[in-house]
């Protein structure tokens, strides 16, 4: 999804934006080959009641409601659902964004404005001054989402939210008994190891892996197994916090 027109409904207001991902996928692609031949793979889609390949104009979506039995349902339908208010992002309510769990983030978008408005900077210096974030209702293709808006550091960010019967944590572990001893060298491990978060310093070491390997086996060069760091086993709690501390 990328230049998605939409906009920020908060109050009376309007706020025309562009919804564009901020997200990239940095993953090497590859392509699946018959073994055989090394040609590529096709995908056919196929009716076994029809005895045809089936083109994607001719596919419908249908929701199984008793054993091979469909109800079909259209785009045009899908559309009806929406109501007009949908359509854009509804601000519901203004919260601090410490009070949502991050396991409810879901994907996040960076909202753009055509041209220079005074309410999109009046809406961002809000938030900024009130220190929360708001709270909004808006559907995306078929598919309606809360999400937040919030603060980055030049634009404002659209962050959808999955909802609490998405959400599995499973269940709640009984606490264990800790000494003093043991928590306090834990914190030290933890000061040992604290540092500023600078994104850019995480780089992805296995996609420079596989890029690598890819660059070897155009070269015709083997790719050996790469040995990874041994680390020792302390089944004492204690003794292997004291070794962490050494070594960090």
């Amino acid at each position: 999804m990328a230049n998605l027109k939409t906009s920020i409904s908060f109050g009376l207001v309007n706020i025309p934006v562009v919804i564009n991902p901020v997200i990239k996928n940095n993953d090497t692609s590859f392509n699946q080959l018959h073994k055989k031949c090394e040609n590529r793979i096709k995908y056919v889609k196929y009716c076994p009641h029809c005895k045809v390949e089936v083109k994607q104009k001719d596919i419908i979506r249908g929701y199984e409601y008793e054993k091979d039995e469909y109800i079909t349902l259209t785009n045009e339908e899908f559309q009806n659902l929406q109501t007009d208010d949908e359509k854009t992002m509804e601000v519901i309510a203004f919260v601090k964004l410490n009070e949502i769990d991050p396991v409810y983030f879901e994907k996040s978008y960076v909202l753009n404005i055509p041209k220079k408005m005074k309410a999109y900077s009046l809406f961002k210096e809000a938030l900024e001054k009130s220190k929360k974030v708001a709270l909004v209702k808006t559907v995306i293709g078929s598919k309606f989402y809360y999400a937040i808006l919030r603060l980055g550091e030049n634009h404002l960010i659209m962050t959808t939210l999955y909802f609490q019967e998405e959400i599995n944590l499973g269940l709640v572990e009984e606490k264990s008994k800790i000494t003093e001893k043991e928590l306090n060298m834990a914190l030290k491990l933890i000061d040992s190891l604290t540092a500023k978060f600078e994104p850019e310093k995480y780089i992805d070491e296995y996609q420079e892996k596989i890029s690598d390997a890819i660059d070897k086996k155009i070269k015709g060069k083997e790719i050996k197994p790469i040995k990874g760091k041994k680390k020792k086993t302390i089944n004492n709690l204690l003794e292997a916090l004291e070794a962490s501390l050494k070594t960090s």
